[in-house]
This record gives C-alpha cells, structure tokens and sequence, in this order.
C-alpha cells in the first residue's frame, strides 16, 4: 500500500510524463498515461487495500478481509477522511459479531468520519441502533433507526428496520404476571 502522498506524486509525475510525450508527439504514449494517472487518482480517493477488504467480505470471509484490514498501520495518516471511516465501519463489521462494545466504538467513529454512500451510513446507524437497544437504551435506539431510515433512499434495509421496531416494541411492553387472580394463585 502506498501512501496518499505517494499516490498525488506519482499522479504528478504521470501528468509531466503526459505531457511531455504529447509534446513529442508521442499521442499513444500519452494517452496511456493519461490512464495511468486516472489510476492514481481513482487509489488516492478508493484505497486498494479497503477495496480488497470489501470484495473478502462480500465473499463472508471475515477472516481474510480482517487480514487485509490489518495491512493499514497507521489509518489516520495513510488514508484520507472518507477512507478512515470506510476503514472503521469494516472493523465494527466484523467486530460486531464478538464484541459490541469495540463494534460500537468503530461504528461511532466510522459515521462521525462520515461514508461516501448514504446506504453504507444507514447500516452503520442501523448496527448501531441494535447494539443500543441491546444496552436498553431505547430512545437512542429509536432515533439512529429513524436517521437509518432517512438514509434509506432505496428500501433496501426496510425489512431489518420494521424487524428492529417490533423487537423494540416488544421489549418495551411490561412482562405478564402468572398465577391467577391478584397474583395468589390460589383459590379464596
């Protein structure tokens, strides 16, 4: 993986390399660094490695996106914003199925850092909104589904949410005495 600054002066440099053969005359050399540095770019805004990650997890191998993951050391100086949250989300994700005290750090810090696709946002206040509801602590539950589903644009995650407010619901509801008339049992 190579740095964000790495990506911009290796994009610089492509660009004088580009121009420099379109001074030669050399059209095709030039058009292929063109594409060259549209690489660059396209790697300083999308980071490879969270790329990878992503395609692992797509695959259900949390394992190997977790190997990838590990591969960033120091997330807050090689990636830009964006890339950080995208970072931390995919570790709440896979963290979230062992410990959600740590996966409810990751998601907290993931939508504070803010995600580039508004789906991507409403599953992380989605997951976050389980893991409060988890703790009892419902009226911050209630409200991240209700930016979840403000975010939701397309639907896709209406089924999960109406299934979160019905456990919601019934959590909320006061739990039934047994046992007759007056709570006794027995007969008078």
């Amino acid at each position: 993986m190579f740095n964000k600054n790495i990506k911009l002066v290796l994009a610089f440099l492509t660009l004088a390399a580009t121009v420099w053969q379109f001074y030669e005359g050399n059209i095709g050399n030039g058009i292929m660094f063109i594409l060259l540095m549209l690489i660059f770019i396209f790697l300083y805004f999308k980071n490879e490695i969270i790329l990878l990650a992503f395609l692992r997890l797509r695959k259900q191998d949390f394992e190997g996106a977790k190997k990838w993951l590990d591969r960033i050391k120091n997330p807050e100086a090689s990636l830009v914003r964006k890339q950080q949250g995208y970072y931390n989300y995919l570790n709440g994700l896979m963290i979230s199925q062992t410990n959600i005290n740590e996966a409810e750090k990751y998601f907290k810090k993931a939508v504070s850092l803010g995600l580039s696709m508004d789906a991507d946002l409403a599953m992380a206040k989605l997951n976050l909104a389980g893991i409060a509801m988890t703790k009892n602590r419902k009226r911050e539950a209630e409200m991240l589904l209700a930016e979840a589903k403000k975010l939701d644009k397309h639907n896709m995650m209406d089924e999960q949410i109406k299934m979160m407010k019905q456990q919601m619901k019934k959590a909320g509801q006061p739990r039934q005495q047994f046992g007759g008339r007056g709570g006794r049992g027995g007969r008078r």
